[in-house]
């Protein structure tokens, strides 16, 4: 009988950590999104030849802007980066 009562038990002494853990890592997401935002918001300040040279370029910008708040918008730069970066590549290998 002891092991039942234990077994119902706990479900419940498991589920708080697990929620606490969620709680805090939703708001450390929402932090560093928010800090990131920032520094995206900074992007706008620079020139289109100090874009290209990270890869972006002024219409980047409007796309990842669209993101949600709460989103980090540089994941999206990083994955438009990257993707042109691998593009590039690819174009390069054929001439080659």
């Amino acid at each position: 009988m002891t092991t039942i009562e234990f077994a119902s038990e706990t479900p419940r002494i498991t589920t708080r950590p697990a929620v606490a853990t969620r709680v805090l890592n939703a708001l450390a997401d929402t932090y560093v999104a928010w800090k990131n935002r920032r520094a995206f918001n900074r992007l706008g300040d620079m020139s289109d030849a100090e874009l290209a040279d990270i890869g972006l370029t002024r219409a980047d910008l409007h796309v990842a802007v669209g993101v949600p708040f709460g989103r980090d918008p540089t994941v999206k730069l990083r994955a438009i980066a990257s993707e042109r970066a691998d593009t590039i590549e690819d174009l390069a290998r054929k001439v080659g």
